[in-house]
């Protein structure tokens, strides 16, 4: 299937690594120009060589997105280099686990801020340049715990992963006549070298195979490529007719019916 995506330009924030980057790699393989950002420049660098390889133009930008200047920043550079926006990804995101009653307003502003003010904050900053292109695409990377109960220890990223879709339905609805589609996707546990899930199947590896069968009813863990094609899909004109919604790409490990 051609998704149409030759010469689009995407920004992938969150990119140095793990989804982001296998995002950045999907579309840039579909054709598009691609900037993408992370805080830390040895890792982005590195991330941008992978990224290439796939074979698309591809830039980069040393951010921290949590900065109030970050969505400014990234249309700036994005424009300069490249001339448009026709995709933002926001994938960059934290987490704090800790029982509801031992959080701290500090551990609620930083995970609420990389979670979502931060992807809020740029996306809000792009919109201008997707309506002077003609329309675009938003997509947020949530997960099955902002659609569903992720247990105890989760309520800051709950809460932040729930704001998300609420966030991206609000926003299709009034940039709909803009030609603004804006979606989530759900990730379930999604192994890549170098994340929580590779650590754990590393470390415990019986505990791990117990999780396996107990919740994911495909027998294994998902992988980066999996959930960053579906983003790609979102981007494309194929999805022209889908904004609004929330994407799983979970292997049946969610149980919410909606």
């Amino acid at each position: 299937m051609n998704l149409e995506l030759k010469d689009k330009v995407a920004v992938v924030a969150g990119a140095s690594r793990g989804i982001g980057l296998s995002i950045a790699q999907s579309l840039s393989r579909e054709g598009c120009k691609v900037l993408i950002c992370a805080r830390n420049a040895e890792t982005l660098d590195n991330a941008a060589s992978f990224v290439r390889e796939s074979g698309g133009d591809t830039e980069t930008l040393v951010l921290d997105i949590t900065d109030k200047n970050a969505g400014a920043l990234l249309v700036e550079k994005a424009l300069s280099d490249f001339g448009q926006i026709d995709i933002y990804v926001g994938s960059a995101g934290g987490n704090r686990r800790k029982p509801f009653a031992d959080t701290t307003d500090s551990d609620w502003h930083e995970i609420m801020d990389i979670n979502f003010h931060a992807h809020a904050r740029c996306s809000r900053a792009i919109i201008p340049a997707m309506r002077d292109a003609g329309g675009g695409a938003i997509t947020f990377i949530s997960s099955i715990f902002g659609r569903e109960a992720g247990g105890p220890g989760l309520s800051i990223y709950n809460a932040t992963k729930s704001a998300l879709i609420s966030l991206a339905k609000i926003m299709a609805i009034e940039l709909g006549a803009d030609g603004i589609r804006v979606n989530t996707v759900a990730p379930g546990s999604i192994r890549y070298p170098g994340g929580s899930w590779d650590r754990r199947c590393m470390e415990d590896p019986e505990g791990m195979a117990k999780f396996i069968q107990e919740n994911l009813p495909m027998g294994r863990f998902g992988n980066a490529e999996e959930v960053a094609d579906v983003v790609a899909f979102l981007s494309s004109a194929r999805a022209s007719w889908i904004s609004g919604a929330c994407i799983t790409v979970d292997g049946v490990q969610s149980r919410s019916l909606i």
